[in-house]
């Protein structure tokens, strides 16, 4: 699976967490509403705990969590940033899903992750969810949806190969990249799940010019490995992308979040 470095992690958390849709974070506010026992989630794809971040608060004080990734040094960012003895990591290469622990575990959840998995890998993880009556939580999956205030007249075409890039090998076969909520939410379903999903867009404005500027930049690579522009015209849009920017521009990046419960 492709890597992800601290710094942007930190960079989009912010974003990430405006973004979550709140009717979905209400359900998962009354999951535990009432239970004595205490409730087991495991995070999958943690990167350094912004899932963790984000849902703490709305969860049972005495909530077990284990935070799963490959990465040892996310892994131990995620550490040193919550250093709370009932959050536990596991470094796991996560395409050996036979061996992930999942009996007894009430809630999956997984942030920006789905989109950069292939349908396969969706399919193995919701029957191995199933099989343990596991609720899925699963945010901010990328839509394809990109929109900049200020409209370039390369926008479409580059947003085009960007997307297609999403769907390229990102480390468990060809990735579902923009199709993955649609189908996880089939896949589920099909496995008597109540799935519900949501709008979760990033809204860069004015005050965000450091993630919108590394969200641009962080566009020009796949887009130039797809082929279909050259570089002359891709880096032509970048220079005015992050010219409008520093003048203001907004961008409106589409995500989507699911929630399943078991049946």
């Amino acid at each position: 699976m492709s890597g992800f470095d601290t710094s942007w992690l930190s960079l989009r958390e912010p974003a990430d967490r405006a973004a979550r849709n709140p009717a979905l974070l209400r359900k998962i506010d009354g999951l535990f509403a009432g239970r004595q026992r205490v409730p087991r989630i495991v995070d999958i794809g943690c990167g350094t705990g912004s899932t963790y971040r984000s849902l703490s608060a709305r969860l049972p004080e005495a909530a077990d969590w284990l935070l799963v990734d490959y990465d040892s040094a996310l892994l131990a960012e995620a550490s040193r940033l919550i250093a709370r003895p009932e959050v536990k990591t596991l470094q796991q290469d996560l395409t050996d899903l036979e061996t992930l622990p999942l009996e007894g575990v009430d809630l999956l959840t997984a942030s920006a992750f789905f989109d950069l998995s292939s349908l396969s890998f969706c399919e193995n993880l919701a029957a191995r969810a199933a099989k343990h009556s596991v609720a899925l939580y699963a945010a901010l999956n990328y839509d394809g949806r990109i929109i900049w205030t200020n409209r370039h007249v390369l926008d479409i075409q580059i947003v085009r190969s960007f997307n297609r890039h999403q769907t390229t090998d990102k480390g468990f076969g060809e990735a579902l990249g923009p199709m993955a909520t649609p189908h996880l939410k089939t896949v589920l379903q099909d496995l008597g799940y109540e799935v519900l999903t949501a709008d979760s867009p990033w809204r860069i404005g004015p005050g965000e010019e450091a993630l919108h500027h590394a969200f641009v930049e962080g566009m020009v690579a796949p887009v130039l490995e797809m082929g279909d522009l050259d570089r002359a015209s891709v880096q032509s849009w970048r220079d005015q992308r992050l010219a409008d920017i520093d003048q203001g521009g907004s961008c409106l990046v589409g995500h989507l979040d699911l929630l399943a419960l078991p049946g």
